[in-house]
């Protein structure tokens, strides 16, 4: 705690010395010896954010759905289009991945020259590029896996 000044009262209702100091969610009082001695009620929406950001917990990785280079026909929900295959506008397209060598990764099923994300699968999958795979993902065949 800082001396007081001369001729001034120590925490005379300024910022940050007995008086109010901000807080991410509120207001709270500090008193002289710099201990919290009052907090003030909580926003109603921020408590609300709060609670929502809680409830959704982390995002779920999953293959992303896009456009893919055309090599042969295109995989089971996307159509052809000017040399691509192109996702259908249906909810229930997944994400694909170009099938390097024979198999398809963990969470991925053969559809034609590409690899389909199953319906349960919750994984991302890239081709791997040497005989290793970025921090945080994991081998799978021809390919690097990542789980959500």
């Amino acid at each position: 705690m800082h001396p007081p000044r001369s001729g001034r009262k120590p925490c005379a209702g300024e910022w940050g010395c007995g008086a109010l100091t901000p807080w991410p969610l509120g207001l709270r009082r500090r008193g002289s010896e710099g201990t919290v001695t009052e907090v003030q009620k909580m926003p109603k929406q921020g408590l609300l954010l709060i609670c929502a950001l809680v409830a959704a917990g982390p995002a779920v990785a999953q293959q992303p759905v896009r456009p893919l280079p055309k090599l042969g026909a295109c995989p089971l929900g996307y159509y052809s289009s000017n040399g691509y295959c192109v996702p259908s506008s249906s909810s229930g397209t997944r994400g694909a991945i170009e099938k390097t060598g024979s198999g398809c990764p963990l969470g991925f099923y053969s559809s034609g020259n590409y690899c389909v994300s199953s319906r349960s699968n919750s994984r991302e999958a890239i081709e791997k590029a040497g005989r290793s795979c970025p921090l945080g993902w994991y081998s799978s065949g021809s390919y690097c896996v990542r789980n959500p």
